[in-house]
């Protein structure tokens, strides 16, 4: 059974109703019966975007549907020295970062739709949706 990160820009992606929605709703019905965590990062950029936008249908649908599904992971704070460090090689945006090393430190697969993860998929196992 496996173990998997999922991206903002997945749930974004389903609770905007976007274009690749069903794709991203798929996988997580799919994959149920894994172990599907977020970030601590995904969790308030989620809430910044939708009650930005006034959509809280959207976040309620978010905190009544997928939130209880999901495992929250965080970074633990004497990791940022080394976050500090090792940010320049990758070449990702800090967000995109984060994640990284969500998925680094706890061992878990990357699920997401974002192609500058290409740039660490030697490092990291990423499912491009």
């Amino acid at each position: 059974m496996g173990k998997y990160l999922i991206d903002t820009n997945i749930l974004l992606e389903i609770l905007l109703r976007q274009e690749k929605s069903s794709i991203c709703k798929n996988f997580l019905d799919d994959h149920e019966d894994h172990e599907l965590c977020i970030s601590d990062f995904t969790l308030h950029s989620i809430g910044l975007i939708l009650l930005n936008r006034k959509d809280y249908e959207g976040y309620n649908i978010f905190a009544d549907y997928f939130l209880p599904k999901l495992k929250i992971k965080s970074l633990r704070k004497n990791i940022f020295d080394v976050f500090g460090h090792t940010f320049k090689f990758t070449k990702l945006d800090y967000d995109d970062f984060y994640q990284y090393w969500v998925a680094v430190e706890e061992g878990l697969t990357l699920v997401t739709l974002d192609s500058d993860f290409k740039k660490v998929s030697k490092d990291i196992p990423v499912v491009f949706l």
